[in-house]
């Protein structure tokens, strides 16, 4: 056992640095790393399908990132996204591959089980490659994860349908309906318990004042939520994902985030190893063409379908590659589909083998396909928009200033500095924002501000102020990061979505941190004032009296960030205190009023 894991992560320490200085990607050399030490390899591993099974709790992981990262009220509103454009690509694609199939002579019942794992799609590619781009907060990110969310839906009525194909298992039609109604119940113990039990708990083992324990809890509440659903036949990545939906809006979010993270990453490396190592390509050696030609085909269908949805929904046309791409490829589930159905005689082995390299081949394609689109497309784009290229910045023309972020309230930083006679280099991620503005007669670059490169080329180890404007707490937090690390004599002024967010950018030392709806409610504060009979002068006097407590309670709060029962206790007493100095100081102005 020693020596196979000391064989894994030498291939990965080798394989993927290599893999990035090539300007692969991480995920290409996982994946050649596996197909290098696998059966068609070295023979350093024999028996690949071992590991991918625990591999695949790399993917777990991820999705529970990933519901971590959406508050429920954000995920109610993706609910059209995701049951009407995924519902059109999944079936939709299933729908055109199995009427080709067909035309083309296959039995139909081959046909359907092959198009429905074909549809779907690399859970683990796809949100890796949108977290390493940082794609996630952009309009094709929350795409891709609409469609791959109901993917994870569709897997147990998949799964529950492929063995009715099957001439024996026309006897089984009531099992399908006896596992939805356990997933069914299922659910609902998730929901619940995660409503009722979870905060208290994680509450409790806080207070222990033990990391390594709350990081077992946290490893556990992902396990034991995935083996639940795993135990009802539906996929564990949705069962992960649906405890980080649960749990997004506590206050124990980055600190369960902050735990599993360096778990995540090293067991997807895992997994793409695994699926390098899965690839048989005695398959691929003795049909080549037939397997060319199906992972051809579906890619082709699969394309279409996305093209066509990406110029119906609100996809810029830059930003439509990555949504096609990492949506068209095949994915893990499909492995499970196919092995089902040889497993209840659907399909036959030497069949399911070949869907199977199909599938893992197109998942070894896809960063290599993703590359050439960069490479291509993204600058054809940008020429035909008038842009400049992503990551090309005139370093001889740097300005004295760095926005990243040029939304709403980057926008409003950036005209009191141009109309005080300050030139900034603006950097904006959003393409749809991008070409917005540029209406306007904005100079905006359409760029990451996570990427060092692009920092450097915008002048940052030059610039004397970076503006962090940027509306996604975590990118904001990862740009602040990487600005303090390699260029800790540049000031930064940051804008914070909330408290929480105003925490952990004062944790890196960033002193001018502006809470982005401070100011204006307390603008609405004053104008309240006034309509009730104030001076003006008195209303603006209570209200940036009430702004220097409230920065002060919040400055004694930060120690206590992970207390809320001490967060509790001192936003009361702070309350109270100003109350009780607002009623003395409205008593001493009466009896002056009095006496004169």
């Amino acid at each position: 056992m020693a020596d196979r894991q000391l064989v894994y992560l030498a291939a990965a320490v080798l394989a993927v640095p290599l893999a990035k200085a090539l300007g692969l990607g991480s995920i290409i050399g996982y994946l050649a790393a596996g197909i290098v030490i696998g059966p068609w390899g070295l023979k350093l591993v024999s028996d690949p399908q071992d590991m991918l099974h625990f591999a695949e709790f790399g993917v777990v992981l991820m999705l529970f990132l990933v519901g971590l990262e959406l508050e429920p009220r954000r995920l109610w509103a993706l609910r059209r996204p995701i049951f009407g454009w995924g519902s059109v690509q999944l079936f939709g694609s299933a729908a055109l591959m199995t009427g080709v199939a067909v035309a083309f002579g296959i039995d139909w019942h081959i046909a359907l089980v092959a198009a429905l794992g074909l549809a779907m799609s690399s859970t683990a590619i796809g949100l890796g490659v949108l977290a390493e781009r940082n794609l996630m907060a952009t309009t094709s990110g929350q795409g891709v994860l609409s469609v791959m969310l109901l993917q994870d839906v569709a897997a147990i009525p998949i799964l529950a349908f492929v063995p009715l194909l099957a001439a024996a298992g026309a006897q089984e039609a009531g099992h399908g309906w006896w596992g939805a109604a356990k997933a069914a119940g299922v659910i609902a113990i998730i929901v619940l318990g995660g409503r009722l039990l979870l905060r208290p708990a994680l509450r409790w083992i806080a207070r222990s004042r033990t990391p390594e324990i709350f990081t077992a809890a946290s490893l556990l509440l992902v396990v034991a939520t995935a083996a639940l659903m795993q135990s009802v036949g539906l996929s564990m990545a949705l069962g992960a994902f649906l405890a980080g939906v649960l749990l997004a809006e506590s206050e124990y979010r980055r600190e369960l985030e902050t735990d599993i993270e360096p778990f995540k990453g090293l067991l997807l490396g895992l997994f793409f190893i695994a699926v390098g190592m899965s690839i048989d390509f005695a398959v691929v050696l003795a049909q080549p063409l037939l397997v060319a030609a199906i992972v051809a085909g579906f890619l082709i269908v699969k394309a279409a379908v996305l093209w066509a949805m990406g110029r119906t929904m609100p996809i810029p046309a830059g930003e439509r590659p990555p949504f096609v791409i990492l949506l068209a490829q095949g994915g893990e589930f499909g492995f499970v589909v196919f092995q089902t159905a040889a497993g209840a005689n659907v399909i036959d082995a030497p069949t399911s083998s070949l869907l199977v390299a199909a599938v893992a081949l197109s998942m070894l394609l896809t960063p290599l396909v993703l590359l050439l689109s960069d490479r291509f497309w993204s600058r054809r784009h940008a020429a035909a928009a008038g842009e400049a290229a992503y990551d090309t910045i005139d370093t001889a023309h740097a300005a004295p200033v760095i926005i990243a972020g040029f939304g709403r309230y980057g926008q409003i930083v950036g005209r009191l500095l141009f109309a005080s006679g300050f030139s900034a280099t603006v950097l904006e991620h959003d393409a749809e924002q991008v070409e917005a503005v540029r209406r306007f007669g904005w100079p905006v670059y359409y760029g990451d501000a996570s990427r060092l490169d692009l920092l450097r080329s915008a002048g940052a180890d030059k610039a004397r102020l970076f503006v962090l404007a940027i509306d996604d707490v975590a990118q904001s937090v990862a740009v602040a990061k990487l600005v303090r690390e390699h260029f800790p004599r540049l000031t930064i002024v940051a804008r914070a979505r909330n408290v929480a967010h105003y925490y952990q950018l004062r944790a890196l030392g960033i002193e001018a941190v502006e809470r982005e709806t401070l100011d204006s409610a307390l603008m609405s504060g004053r104008s309240a004032l006034e309509a009730l009979g104030f001076e003006r002068h008195q209303a603006r006097t209570l209200a940036m009296r009430f702004r220097r407590h409230n920065i002060e309670l919040v400055e004694q709060m930060r120690p206590h960030s992970g207390d809320p029962d001490q967060l509790i206790a001192i936003a009361k007493q702070g309350r109270q205190q100003l109350e009780e100095q607002f009623a003395r100081e409205r008593e001493e102005a009466r009896q002056h009023r009095g006496l004169s």
